[in-house]
């Protein structure tokens, strides 16, 4: 009686429950909701094929030098991340030296030992990459009244967000005559979505449009080891730098769940040959 009991009162609130979503439900089968910009014309990320992809993917020291390169020459003008220690560096491939002299291109917040007050100092290997603004009143008055987002965790905040980064970079391109796959043209199909002054046009943000300008262009940066410097590279490279950034230990992870799988397997099989050992004397 109890089990019928607790079936009859599961079946009132389902049926509660639907007899409250009806109208809602009705109403959007009869009048669909109309269709948004940002829904039709939003672009997915292009792949640009890491070689950290896939689960036996690992990072390419080299690659993730020139993405630190690039950050620190374009993106840390706007850009903080605060959650990576120089110390961090090392497994880029720098020597304990190098990361020295790298912290050192950095100013920290300090305290005068004399007087007390706010100061700044050279940086050293245990300290984090400092923050670009003090708070968001001073980062909204250099850029717009908008917030340049910390880019610590930002290969891991975003979907796909390797190649989304990548996009991003490298999607600026013209609001007039912009078509999706359809071959639809955007202004010609929301002509109120046309991007307000201040903000920039970019298919792969999700709103379309922008507060940062694109930021990277052919030969802004000069690589050391000899790869081109066109945007398309600068663009690969900070995003797998800024995933590396994200999840530093990915590799031994990958090892990890690579190496369980495989003790499962012959788990699996050493318990099917005791099993048919135990009752080999046992019909199915």
């Amino acid at each position: 009686m109890v089990r019928i009991g607790g079936f009859i009162v599961g079946v009132g609130f389902v049926f509660a429950l639907l007899l409250g979503i009806w109208d809602t439900v009705s109403n959007w089968i009869k009048e669909p909701p109309a269709p948004t910009a940002e829904h039709e014309f939003h672009a997915h990320p292009r792949k640009a094929g890491f070689s950290f992809e896939g689960p036996l993917g690992k990072y390419d020291n080299r690659q993730l030098q020139r993405g630190l390169q690039v950050y620190k020459e374009v993106c840390a003008a706007c850009h903080s991340l605060r959650l990576v220690s120089f110390r961090d560096l090392t497994a880029l491939g720098y020597s304990e030296g190098q990361v020295k002299t790298i912290a050192k291109g950095f100013q920290v917040p300090s305290v005068n030992p004399e007087t007390g007050e706010p100061a700044t100092r050279d940086g050293i290997p245990s300290d984090r990459f400092p923050l670009v603004y003090a708070n968001d009143v001073a980062a909204r008055a250099a850029n717009n009244n908008a917030i340049p987002p910390d880019l610590s965790l930002m290969a891991k905040a975003r979907h796909d967000g390797p190649n989304y980064i990548y996009s991003l970079l490298t999607g600026y391109t013209a609001q007039e005559g912009y078509k999706n796959e359809k071959g639809e043209e955007l202004l010609k199909e929301f002509p109120e979505t046309k991007t307000p002054e201040g903000l920039h046009f970019n298919p792969y943000f999700a709103t379309l449009n922008l507060a940062m300008a694109q930021p990277i262009k052919d030969g802004q940066v000069t690589y050391s080891d000899g790869t081109a410097a066109t945007a398309d590279n600068y663009a690969k490279d900070v995003a797998a730098f800024l995933t590396w950034a994200a999840e530093p230990k990915m590799e031994a992870r990958k090892t990890a769940g690579l190496a369980t799988l495989i003790f499962l397997l012959i788990f699996c099989f050493l318990a099917y040959g005791a099993k048919k050992q135990i009752w080999r004397n046992v019909k199915d």
